[in-house]
C-alpha cells in the first residue's frame, strides 16, 4: 500500500454551517422553553450537541505538511492540501513535516581501507515523500533515518582510504564529489523504504583518529618532502643539460668528460641543495700545470 489522498471536506463552509447549526439548535431551545414546546427543545439539544460533536473533526493543515488519516486502526488517506479541513471526527490526523531537514551524524570512529582508524561525520539533507510508509513501514521515521545514516556512512568509510598513494586510487580527502554522490546513492537506499527522498549528503569532518594523527602527519610530511625533491632533481637535471649544451653551442668552453663531471656535480649540488651554498671563485687557469 502507498500513500493516497484523503476524502476531506473544506473546513470553512463546515464551520460556517456547523456555527449556523448550533445557532439554530439554541435559538430552538430558547424558543421551546419560552413556548412550553418539549420536541422543540429536544430538537435544538440534538442539534447542538451534534454541531459540537462535528466541529472536533475540522484540523489544519500548514504548508508543506501532511495528515495521516485513520479510523479505527485502518488507513484512510493522506491530506496535503492546505488551510482548514474537516473529516470524521472519529479519524486520528497524524501531522507530518514534509519540509525540508538536515542533521549531522556524531564524529564517527572507523577504520578505512587500509585499517587506518578514522574520525568521520556528514551532514544529511532529506524529507518525507510519502507519509504513509513514514508512519506505517518503521516504527520512528527519524530515529531511522539517523541510523541508517549512520550505518551507511560507516560503510562507506572502510571502502575507501583516508589518503590516496597512486595517482588513480579513489580516496576519502581526495574525492569529495565522488564520496559525497555514493555516500548520498547508499543512504537514499536505505530510506527509501521509510518514504524518505535523501537529497543532499557530505561530509563535514575527516581526520586521522588521535592515536595516529602524528605518525600520519609526519607520514604526510614525508611524502610531500620526497615529491618536492623529485620535482627538484628534475629541474636540476634539465637546467645541467641546457647549460652544457649552451657552453657546447657557443663554444664557449671545452670540457673534456673529466671537466663535465666536476661541472654536473657541481650544479646539482648547487641546484638540489636545501641550504644556501658558498660560491668558490677559481681565480686561476682552468687547468692546472
Amino acid at each position: 500500500m502507498k500513500e493516497r489522498e484523503a476524502t476531506t471536506g473544506n473546513g470553512l463552509m463546515v464551520l460556517l454551517l456547523l456555527l449556523a447549526v448550533l445557532a439554530g439548535g439554541v435559538a430552538m431551545v430558547v424558543l421551546g422553553v419560552r413556548g412550553g414546546e418539549p420536541g422543540w427543545i429536544l430538537g435544538g439539544l440534538v442539534g447542538a450537541v451534534a454541531a459540537v460533536f462535528l466541529l472536533a473533526g475540522l484540523f489544519m493543515v500548514e504548508p508543506n505538511q501532511g495528515r495521516v488519516l485513520t479510523l479505527f486502526g485502518a488507513y484512510r488517506g493522506s491530506e496535503r492540501r492546505g488551510g482548514l479541513r474537516w473529516a470524521n471526527p472519529f479519524m486520528t490526523k497524524r501531522a507530518i513535516s514534509l519540509r525540508v531537514r538536515n542533521f549531522e551524524t556524531a564524529h564517527l570512529k572507523v577504520n578505512d581501507a587500509d585499517g587506518n582508524p578514522i574520525e568521520i561525520a556528514a551532514v544529511v539533507v532529506w524529507r518525507v515523500i510519502d507519509t504513509f510508509d513514514a508512519v506505517f513501514q518503521v516504527d520512528n521515521y527519524e530515529d531511522f533515518v539517523h541510523v541508517q545514516s549512520e550505518s551507511a556512512l560507516r560503510n562507506l568509510a572502510t571502502q575507501y582510504t583516508y589518503d590516496s598513494h597512486g595517482e588513480h586510487e579513489k580516496s576519502l580527502r581526495g574525492n569529495t564529489v565522488e564520496v559525497a554522490d555514493q555516500l548520498r546513492k547508499e543512504i537514499h537506499d536505505r530510506l527509501v523504504q521509510a518514504g524518505v527522498d535523501v537529497l543532499e549528503a557530505r561530509i563535514t569532518h575527516l581526520a586521522y583518529a588521535p592515536e595516529i594523527a602524528q605518525a600520519m602527519l609526519q607520514r604526510q610530511q614525508a611524502t610531500a618532502i620526497i615529491a618536492a625533491r623529485q620535482k627538484i632533481v628534475e629541474g636540476a637535471v634539465g637546467m645541467v643539460e641546457m647549460a652544457l649544451d649552451r657552453l657546447s653551442a657557443n663554444k664557449i668552453v671545452v670540457l673534456d668528460e673529466e671537466r663535465k663531471a666536476a661541472m654536473v656535480s657541481n650544479l646539482l649540488v648547487v641546484l638540489c641543495s636545501d641550504r644556501a651554498v658558498t660560491p668558490v671563485v677559481n681565480a686561476g687557469t682552468l687547468y692546472n700545470g
